[in-house]
């Protein structure tokens, strides 16, 4: 059982009208670049964002990123795309968003296999009191929630077309396997 990823859902109290002020918002209170907002329905579930986290960390720890920093990188990837902007497109805020992810991704070592990876079963609370901090300056409340696999998401980052139907035990698969693609 995976432990809770490093996600908090917010709401903002009118819909975001220009997603950079919400952007800049968060890059001046965040203490580093492993913290961002990621689009809510960006989030498909838990195994979702520890796979494409640790797709982001083994491609940080070996310098094959292809964004500048960490939080592009992973936005790439969920977004399954290879273009940084398609992927802000797909996985970042956009104008008429009333909720978001404030994500923060751990730095803890993912040399070896991956069966020697162990998850710290702490890692979402050792990071609750900044993800608050970060939602305090936004004006957002937080949400008792946690990511699950929509329609809307996978077509949100261009994993299915508008309209097409996919039975619901294999939307989480669907978001790994876009994951996946990033690099293909």
């Amino acid at each position: 059982m995976l432990p809770w990823f490093p996600a908090w859902c917010i709401e903002f109290d009118e819909a975001v009208s220009d997603p950079s002020v919400v952007v800049s918002k968060v890059n001046e209170w965040r203490p580093n670049d492993r913290w961002f907002i990621l689009a809510e329905e960006a989030a498909g579930s838990e195994s979702h964002l520890w796979t494409v986290w640790y797709s982001t960390r083994k491609k940080e720890v070996s310098g094959s990123m292809v964004a500048r920093d960490v939080s592009a990188e992973f936005l790439r990837i969920i977004s399954g795309t290879h273009q940084i902007s398609l992927a802000i497109e797909r996985s970042g805020l956009s104008s008429g968003d009333k909720r978001a992810w404030i994500i923060y991704l751990p730095d803890f070592d993912v040399r070896g296999s991956l069966g020697d990876l162990t998850i710290p079963r702490s890692t979402y609370n050792d990071a609750d009191e900044e993800a608050t901090r970060i939602q305090e300056h936004l004006g957002a409340r937080l949400l008792a929630t946690r990511p699950i696999a929509t329609i809307s998401g996978l077509e949100r980052i261009g994993a299915i077309d508008t309209g097409q139907q996919v039975e619901k035990g294999e939307m989480e698969s669907l978001f790994i396997l876009h994951a996946a693609m990033a690099d293909m």
